[in-house]
């Protein structure tokens, strides 16, 4: 697997009970190159015996596996998460993808894939951490799968995904190097002796052609720049935000403690959907701070909730 796949992918088993499972897990992944495990509030000893007795020769990724005591904790330094889940039954917060659809969005940015406890998976609450959720298509007649066999399968597929991308890398590679070979053989000696060897009137022609080359490599850029995307906020950010805004509207009343968290769900979902770089997420924790500023500052009126004169223009931060 390429380098970026293990700098950027990180494993996490939320309160796995087995080591056999943990210990197959490590396994698994260093087969298919990968190094970083997070275990959140392991239920085992993820250093015992029965562990090492299935990690055979990974047992240096059950040691340098992190061990943090929640989610949000887990997913610190991560700007992408897909988490999975084998119950499409329930009322899920996303749609459900499948792994090799899903998986490889992963290897671009630093990343999270969350796997839930052996007997009952993720919490409503965990899955609404992640921006994508994923389930391994399997028979009705036993849909729930291994945790450590579920791991595997997911790393499987982004080993593969990225193989491929290193053999489409490698072939692009080749065919320049080839057609710049074509070009040498057709066209011996440097640029400036190819153009005086021909005629005047060849000239331009070869300028046109050149003015034309280039415009369209300009604007084959210009797409690929379009098309790559702003760089995510960590997910850390994101939730500073999410406390930050349930803490006012619970403040103002739009919130209350009963139908907080149903509320908050749907902040989320839309706050995911847009992927906020880190300047919009300081940019939306500003307005935040600014209207609790204004609360504190600004007096009411007698028997009403509106403020008694208009705020300044550009009031400053507190």
């Amino acid at each position: 697997m390429l380098e970026t796949a293990d700098a950027n992918i990180r494993i996490v088993l939320v309160e796995p009970a087995g080591p056999l499972n943990v210990g197959s897990v490590a396994r698994v992944m260093k087969n298919m190159g990968l190094h970083q495990l997070v275990l959140v509030n392991p239920q085992c000893d993820h250093l015992g015996e029965e562990a090492r007795l299935m990690a055979v020769r990974a047992a240096d990724i059950l040691e340098t596996a992190k061990v943090v005591e929640s989610l949000p904790a887990a997913l610190v330094g991560c700007v992408r998460a897909i988490a999975t889940t084998g119950d499409d039954s329930r009322s899920l917060p996303t749609q459900l993808e499948e792994p090799a659809e899903a998986l490889p969005w992963l290897l671009e940015a630093p990343s999270a894939l969350i796997f839930g406890r052996e007997d009952c998976g993720l919490t409503n609450a965990e899955l609404n951490r992640a921006q994508r959720l994923i389930r391994i298509p399997s028979s009705d007649a036993y849909t729930s799968l291994n945790l450590a066999q579920a791991v595997a399968i997911c790393c499987y597929e982004l080993y593969r995904e990225e193989g491929r991308r290193k053999k489409e890398e490698g072939r692009g590679k080749r065919e320049e190097g080839t057609g710049k070979e074509e070009e040498d053989a057709s066209f011996p000696g440097s640029a400036g002796e190819r153009i005086s060897r021909g005629s005047a009137s060849s000239i331009p022609h070869a300028t046109d052609n050149l003015s034309t080359c280039y415009q369209e490599q300009l604007a084959t850029r210009q797409t690929e720049n379009l098309s790559i995307p702003l760089a995510s906020a960590p997910l850390e950010n994101l939730e500073g935000y999410y406390q930050q805004l349930e803490t006012l509207l619970l403040k103002i009343g739009y919130l209350q403690q009963h139908t907080a968290a149903s509320r908050m769900e749907k902040f989320r979902r839309l706050y995911t959907r847009a992927y906020p770089t880190v300047d919009e997420v300081a940019m939306l924790r500003g307005v935040l701070r600014q209207t609790e500023w204004a609360i504190k500052t600004y007096p009411r009126e007698a028997n009403s909730d509106t403020l008694d004169r208009a705020l300044p223009e550009n009031p400053t931060d507190s």
